[in-house]
């Protein structure tokens, strides 16, 4: 059946994917954006469909939330600030995505909308110390005290307990939690902000190493399809799904690329420790993954597969679709 939503954030990698696939499968859409500037942007993207539609919203402000909530059907959260490099300081993350939250789903209940499907990530499950071989899942919550939490983990972890809280006090309230992982694949524009930066940057062969992290790994196409199949899934309301494929580490990554690109500089060289804290030294997105450095985290997605009668795209092709597009751009 066909819905009237509002999806925030909407310029964002993932959420422009939502929107193709909600106006592909007959909704329509109203994105909210922090400035109408970019409104030309994301219709070019999409094709500049008659069912989509804008409204300006801040995460810091109240301003036009019950104007764009009026009328909707169901709410798509997906605004969230996710730079590659921790700000000054915590707070300039984690008080807009909790903040933020908290604001989008009071503005839901209090216009009568009920049906809410949330964009969290995985980092708001795996940054716990476990015994060797656990696969983090839905009922694992990161520690905010561990080494690996970074303030963008914080801030992702904080503004999906304050939802699952809200929901708590508001019966009412049908929430269903997404919880990507590192996305990938293939952006419908050149605007692939953070998570596609990673592979520029080793395609680039800008460091003489990569680190030893390790992703549970996802695509976009599979990301959108959790979120917009979550509408007509009643099974998947008060659940938090796991949307993480295949796991992989960065040197993995750059064998991969390496062996798809062999006329480009790719290092698959593993970084000691050492070498990353004297680059992280000059380079802040290199400083903040040091304490992550050898921490593997695999996720078990075994219920979002049940849920969702679906086998994920594999790592690779995301992998590979991510660097073409960058390569493209």
């Amino acid at each position: 059946m066909a819905q009237n939503i509002l999806l925030t954030g909407v310029t964002g990698f993932i959420a422009k994917r939502i929107a193709q696939d909600l106006l592909a499968a007959g909704h329509e859409v109203c994105g909210s954006l922090r400035s109408p500037a970019r409104e030309g942007e994301v219709r070019a993207a999409l094709g500049d469909p008659e069912a989509l539609s804008f409204a300006t919203l801040d995460l810091s402000s109240d301003d036009g939330w019950a104007a764009a909530m009026e009328g909707r059907d169901a709410l798509l959260h997906t605004a969230s600030p996710f730079p590659l490099e921790d700000p000054k300081h915590e707070d300039e993350l984690i008080r807009p995505a909790v903040d933020g939250t908290l604001r989008a789903l009071r503005s839901a209940q209090a216009a009568g909308v009920t049906r809410v499907v949330l964009t969290s990530s995985v980092v708001a499950m795996i940054h716990a110390d476990r015994p060797k071989g656990h696969l983090y899942g839905p009922g694992d919550w990161t520690d905010l005290d561990h080494p690996t939490s970074r303030a963008y983990v914080k801030s992702k972890t904080l503004a999906e307990r304050a939802a699952w809280d809200f929901v708590a006090d508001h019966p009412e309230m049908e929430l269903t939690v997404i919880n990507p992982g590192f996305v990938l694949g293939r952006p419908l524009d050149g605007k692939f902000g953070t998570s596609l930066s990673v592979i520029e940057r080793i395609l680039g062969g800008k460091d003489p190493a990569v680190p030893d992290l390790g992703f549970p790994t996802v695509d976009v196409a599979d990301v959108s399809r959790l979120h917009v199949e979550a509408l007509a899934r009643p099974a998947t309301i008060g659940k938090r799904i796991v949307a993480a494929g295949d796991y992989r580490t960065m040197p993995e990554i750059a064998a991969l690329l390496k062996d798809a690109y062999p006329g480009r500089k790719i290092t698959t060289r593993v970084a000691p420790r050492w070498l990353l804290r004297v680059i992280g030294l000059f380079d802040p997105a290199v400083r903040s993954i040091t304490p992550q450095v050898g921490f593997h985290t695999p996720t078990d997605n075994s219920e979002t597969r049940a849920i969702y009668e679906m086998e994920f795209i594999p790592a690779r092709d995301a992998i590979l679709a991510s660097a073409d597009a960058v390569l493209t751009a």
